[in-house]
């Protein structure tokens, strides 16, 4: 069994075609545009359509992400999906995602860490690729959360958004993805749950400020592990991309962690909360930034649901 560095050398995405801003949202529930941009510095997100399933969306940014590593089909030994919000509980999906994209007989399947399920996913593709289990390993996560929010629940309903990302995980000369620091408090787990609603339809339900305090309170201290686990110091990171919960808590984390506002990835403006997808869309819009150089380091944390969170630092 062999043992090497690994990296993200690809990374792909895919936004449904409707995208809707909060003027829009803001007649279904019966508020001002002005509160849903004052509470959650979301200004829009993007709804999917009827052909805009959890598979197909997986499958569009996973094959742009294996075009940008130049990696084909049959190089692929292992598929992750991540989503929480597949209603459909069996069979998983990431086989159907293989089978998409052309990819024979690899292994494949789900991951259900909610919002925190990429940083999982990538830790877990980085030790498969390290110890020699796996070529090239394809990370997707496929949100269409738009299912399960309504304007009868205000705050999922302004923050939640639909999309896919995806990333490729290969061998490497140098350390390009380092260490998790993860963890969890099941006994938070009310804090963000799905709940059959009147009619039998499931809806996303939160304690917002639970939430907030929890994230606040906790997660600088993971973040610096995943540091200290890397062997940087936060002084030598030279971006924070956190999951894009709303802007608040966002711009909260990054102010106890000392980055400046232009070095934090700021998706959720444009694309709102996409659970586990919003840290490879964030990361897809920072390789975009010219003011990225190659070798910066990154500091990634995903939380949410479970409660659970896990965070590492990569190199770009």
């Amino acid at each position: 069994m062999t043992s090497s560095g690994t990296r993200i050398s690809g990374l792909g995405v895919y936004h449904p075609g409707n995208l809707v801003k909060n003027d829009e949202l803001a007649v279904l529930a019966g508020l001002d545009p002005d509160w849903i941009r004052n509470g959650t510095g979301i200004e829009s997100r993007y709804h999917a359509g009827p052909a805009d399933d959890i598979v197909a969306m997986a499958i569009a940014a996973g094959g742009q992400a294996l075009a940008a590593a130049k990696v084909a089909p049959d190089e692929v030994d292992l598929v992750i999906l991540t989503t929480s919000s597949r209603r459909q509980l069996m069979p998983a999906a990431a086989p159907q995602i293989a089978t998409g994209l052309g990819i024979p007989a690899a292994g494949a399947f789900d991951l259900g860490a909610v919002c925190a399920g990429f940083t999982y996913a990538l830790s877990m593709a980085s030790n498969a690729v390290a110890v020699g289990q796996a070529r090239n390993v394809l990370i997707t996560s496929s949100e269409r959360l738009s299912d399960l929010i309504g304007p009868e629940i205000r705050e999922p309903f302004v923050i939640f958004g639909d999309g896919a990302g995806a990333a490729v995980v290969s061998a490497s000369d140098e350390w390009g993805i380092g260490p998790v620091s993860w963890g969890s408090d099941g006994s938070r787990a009310a804090a963000i749950v799905t709940e059959a609603q009147d009619g039998n339809i499931d809806r996303i339900t939160m304690q917002g400020q639970a939430v907030y305090r929890w994230a606040t309170g906790k997660m600088p201290a993971a973040a610096k592990r995943a540091c200290e686990l890397a062997g940087v110091g936060l002084d030598e990171i030279a971006w924070f991309v956190p999951h894009q919960a709303n802007l608040r808590i966002v711009d909260a984390l990054a102010r106890q962690l000392g980055f400046a506002e232009d070095r934090v990835a700021r998706d959720v403006i444009d694309t709102g909360n996409t659970s586990s997808a919003t840290i490879p869309l964030a990361l897809h819009r920072l390789y975009e930034n010219p003011a990225v150089q190659s070798g910066d380091l990154a500091l990634l944390i995903g939380y949410g649901a479970g409660l659970s969170h896990a965070a590492q630092v990569v190199r770009l």
